[in-house]
């Protein structure tokens, strides 16, 4: 049994990580070294989740665990694929963030279909912990712990442990970090087609751009899972088996923000190969993960959405009706979760990457800058 010091020094180790502003691979190998001490385990696979759709958007592997295009599709295909209540789409719906394989109750979705399907036959884990990080009401990532044949399963305590660190998790996923856009792309959207599993079958001439971008984003296994798990999401949604689109919004390296989008392709024998699609999001698509990301109250949000629009003090008084005076204590309370000092500095930091590479550039009819 690991000791109550230990638990608490871990803890504290995992506040202080948290809010260090390190880069997302750092900050997991950081986690990671970390958390071992409190609950040993053999790998650690991090995913960072779309909040509005749950698709997994990126993946770090650390211990036993390697990127491997094939394993990485064929988890986004069962991840997604498969009803199952230890999913993160799952556990980002229940009371308690954290679970573990072996401590799910039997029920109609097989709780230990993940586990016999894909963790033992490709690496040998014979048990698998989880817990979602969780911030501001909404998932951003997860964590997935494994322990090998021999191991002892994962217990209610340590289920629990990981629990009440779901939030400072989260907190380290959604620390800004700063980064010049690299020059926009001049070649068309990717289109990829996939098959079930996400192995792409055919692609257009602009698609290794896009996917290099993918493979710079801030993930370790590249774009596999997450055109796995698109896949596996557009054959659900095609079925009808889930009402959430297979649609995922991606932040790259370099600080842009990329929307990936699946669809399947129908024939007379059903539901078939999946086309996914890659462009560069628009402003409408992000600002919604942005500014959840600061954990604004509702009066908050109308607040700055008026200020991204452009709209002053006066006029924003008038549209929500409410005093000058109470706008201005909703932007400063805004400029404090935001980590900015003013109106230009907030506008900023959500669209530097979408706006000022286009600069200068004429207006096309839909409102949008001419690329």
């Amino acid at each position: 049994m690991t000791s109550q010091l230990t638990l608490d020094r871990v803890r504290s180790d995992v506040q202080v990580i948290s809010r260090a502003g390190l880069e997302l691979s750092e900050y997991f190998d950081e986690l990671d070294q970390s958390l071992r001490r409190a609950i040993p385990y053999r790998a650690m696979c991090a995913a960072l989740l779309d909040p509005s759709t749950h698709l997994c958007t990126g993946t770090f592997k650390l211990g036993a665990l390697r990127p491997d295009p094939v394993a990485d599709a064929r988890w986004g295909a069962i991840e997604y694929g498969e009803a199952n209540p230890t999913s993160f789409a799952a556990l980002a719906g229940r009371t308690s963030p954290a679970t573990a394989a072996h401590l799910e109750p039997p029920s109609d979705d097989d709780p230990l279909f993940r586990q016999r399907e894909f963790l033992e036959p490709f690496y040998g884990f014979a048990d698998e912990a989880r817990v979602t990080a969780v911030a501001n009401g909404r998932t951003w990532g997860g964590l997935a712990l494994h322990r090998g044949e021999g191991d002892r399963f994962f217990d209610a305590d340590e289920v629990a442990y990981l629990a009440s660190l779901a939030a400072w998790i989260a907190v380290g996923i959604l620390v800004k970090r700063a980064a010049a856009p690299d020059p926009l792309h001049e070649l068309g959207p990717a289109v990829l087609v996939v098959d079930g599993d996400g192995a792409i079958l055919r692609r257009n001439s602009s698609a290794d751009a896009w996917l290099d971008e993918l493979v710079a984003a801030e993930s370790h296994a590249g774009a596999a899972s997450s055109i796995g798990a698109l896949a596996a999401q557009a054959q659900s949604f095609g079925r009808a088996r889930v009402d959430t689109p297979a649609r995922m919004r991606v932040r790259s390296r370099a600080g842009r923000w990329l929307v990936l989008h699946a669809s399947t392709l129908h024939g007379d024998d059903g539901v078939g190969e999946v086309v996914v699609t890659i462009e560069e999001a628009r402003p409408p698509e992000i600002v919604p993960v942005v500014v959840a990301a600061y954990g604004l109250t509702p009066r908050e949000r109308d607040v700055a959405r008026l200020v991204l629009q452009g709209v002053d003090t006066k006029d924003i008084a008038a549209s929500l009706h409410m005093s000058a005076h109470t706008v201005q204590d909703h932007l400063k309370a805004i400029f404090d979760k935001a980590g900015v000092r003013s109106r230009r500095e907030l506008i900023s930091a959500v669209f530097f990457d979408q706006y000022v590479p286009r600069m200068g550039n004429d207006i096309a009819a839909n409102g949008w800058f001419v690329e």
